[in-house]
């Protein structure tokens, strides 16, 4: 039950009564009308910007439209109270049943309350980690592992048709200083001192089981032919080496992508049609290609950038702030223009929204891919960046820098086996992404309310000792939703319990906005302020018995809190699944 969805209904009806008897012109636009929760509770219960935004199209003052609106809205039988408030704003004051009636309904929906209507179109594709198969994962990764999976996951809830996708850039150079790397290595799994690894190739042990494979594989056949043979063989052990390596350690932080797709068979290699050629000429075709020269960027290097005359894409004409090469002068294609021709790929699959995770480090590539997107879908396509900034990872306060397993960074995988799946992803969605993240691997394991997935995980649990507590007491008390959802949800009048319930009934409408605006982080801000206020009824309790949740005298009062603190327990446990954290039933 969303009261938000069911009073823009009643406020559209309203509406269009006033329309009817001709108080107000007909046909105006609801697209900007907005019904939320008040900032301050004592101002009610719902807040409606109708009149504020109607005002101008209906040639009136918004504050004698919003007396018209509120007058039919306080003969609702559910509205206790209706006011304007400054130059037209309108609150409302809801009567205690419509609480009730939201409460019971969680009690019935359980985890699933706050999941939006399928909305079918349009689909949505989510790209995200996309890191290069080089080698293990590192903890900026893992914020845009976990940022972009939680978001995957909050469409989904919202009613969204999503795919989660991993783009492997299998065909820059950088793949080919992986297979000589990987090279080295099988020469020393032939029993061949290799000596140190030399500047250039990648050093990280972790290309050593590629070499041994390598050695199984083909034993020493490939040591004496030249290059230009071992390299495709290679290069493809190798990508398929670090992809399965990047698959296990995103499987162990619970990401799972729906759909890898491989940059190489956009170039027309491996049988593939040549798709990149496929999308330049296509924008040939339609002028928004040209022959020309660009100045050199202004106060920043920019590696595309050759003074020579280039094949050049008009991304100005679509909101970039210069237009961009799409051939190098070897006649090779620039990063950007397949770019563009994978994302070209995204909309012919029919993927008209895409949204895609980066790291902060290329937030200047945004306007162009946004100009790209805009261009090769006739501007039917949209496309959302969602930039993940850095993470300094603390110990206590003090940075750490080195790994045992890359040599240079710490890996995603020695974080996650330190401290968990659920602190590495609850602390990682528990910032904005667009705000540096300080990830400190002694904070996130404390057994204290300053740890913030313990303290909403020990309210999780804290709700379940509730249900066994009561089992204990009441052996014959029927605990499933159905009868808990019966029972008199009116005695709950305690002002705690009433904020509480009304922050359930908020939970839907946060979904829809969360996903609307592909903000995540939204879900773990929610569930972290719920559990705070259960924590402080649960505390309130120790001083006054009569609001504790189990009162061996009082069983009808009993049955009331036990269906609040299953309904408590579904938002905790359904707010947690979107962000892929465990809901345990039980701590130690």
């Amino acid at each position: 039950m969303n009261i938000f969805e069911t009073f823009s209904a009643r406020l559209a009806t309203v509406l269009a009564g006033l329309a009817e008897t001709g108080r107000i012109p007909a046909g105006l636009s609801l697209a900007r009308v907005v019904v939320e929760p008040t900032k301050d509770p004592a101002h009610g219960d719902l807040a409606i910007n109708a009149a504020m935004v109607l005002a101008k199209e209906a040639g009136m003052a918004p504050r004698a439209l919003a007396e018209l609106i509120v007058a039919e809205l306080a003969k609702d039988g559910d509205v206790l109270k209706a006011e304007i408030a400054g130059p037209g704003f309108i609150n409302l004051t809801l009567q205690p049943a419509v609480f009730t009636e939201v409460l019971k309904a969680a009690v019935l929906a359980g985890a699933e309350h706050g999941r939006g209507a399928a909305k079918g179109e349009p689909r949505i594709n989510v790209e995200y980690v996309s890191a290069n198969p080089t080698g293990p994962m590192h903890v900026g990764h893992g914020r845009g592992a976990v940022f972009g999976d939680a978001l995957a996951s909050l469409l989904a809830f919202a009613g969204r048709d999503v795919t989660r996708e991993y783009y492997i850039n299998d065909a820059g150079a950088q793949v080919d200083v992986l297979a000589r790397s990987a090279f080295l290595r099988y020469r020393e799994a032939l029993g061949e001192d290799i000596g140190a690894i030399p500047e250039g190739l990648y050093p990280g042990d972790y290309l050593v089981s590629v070499g041994q494979t390598l050695a199984k594989d083909y034993g020493p056949s490939l040591r004496d032919k030249p290059e230009r043979d071992w390299l495709p063989l290679v290069r493809q052990a190798a990508i398929d080496g670090m992809m399965a390596m990047i698959r296990d350690d995103l499987a162990a932080l619970g990401v799972v992508h729906d759909l890898f797709f491989s940059e190489r068979s956009l170039q027309g290699r491996d049988g593939n049609s040549n798709a990149v050629h496929q999308t330049i000429e296509d924008l040939r075709a339609r002028d928004l290609i040209y022959e020309g020269r660009l100045p050199p960027p202004k106060g920043q290097k920019d590696e595309d950038w050759e003074d020579r005359e280039q094949t050049l894409f008009r991304a100005t004409k679509f909101g970039d702030d210069v237009d961009r090469p799409l051939l190098k002068s070897d006649g090779s294609y620039t990063y950007f223009a397949n770019d563009i021709a994978y994302h070209r790929s995204k909309f012919t699959r029919g993927f008209a929204e895409m949204i895609d995770v980066w790291g902060a480090d290329h937030g200047g590539y945004v306007k162009r891919m946004q100009a790209a997107v805009k261009a090769v879908t006739n501007g039917e396509g949209a496309l959302d960046v969602k930039l993940c900034q850095l993470v300094r990872l603390l110990r206590n306060g003090e940075q750490v820098r080195m790994s045992k397993r890359s040599g240079d960074f710490v890996t995603l995988r020695e974080v996650i086996d330190e401290v968990g799946r659920d602190a590495v992803r609850f602390m990682m969605i528990f910032r904005k992404n667009d705000a540096t993240l300080d990830f400190d691997l002694a904070k996130v394991v404390e057994q204290s309310k300053d740890n913030p997935v313990f303290y909403v995980q020990y309210a999780h649990a804290r709700c379940a000792s509730i249900f066994r507590q009561a089992a204990e007491a009441f052996p014959d008390l029927d605990l499933s939703p159905q009868a808990l959802a019966q029972s008199d949800l009116g005695l709950l009048t305690d002002e705690s319990e009433i904020g509480i319930v009304k922050m359930i009934a908020a939970y839907p409408r946060m979904i829809e906005a969360a996903a609307s605006s592909h903000e995540p982080h939204r879900v773990a801000f929610f569930v972290h302020d719920l559990a705070s206020a259960f924590h402080s009824l649960w505390n309130k309790g120790k001083d006054s018995p009569q609001l504790r949740f189990v009162n061996q005298t009082d069983r009808k009062s009993t049955s009331a809190r036990l269906a609040f603190v299953h309904a408590v327990r579904s938002v905790l446990a359904s707010g947690l699944a979107v962000v892929g954290v465990t809901a345990p039933e039980e701590m130690r």
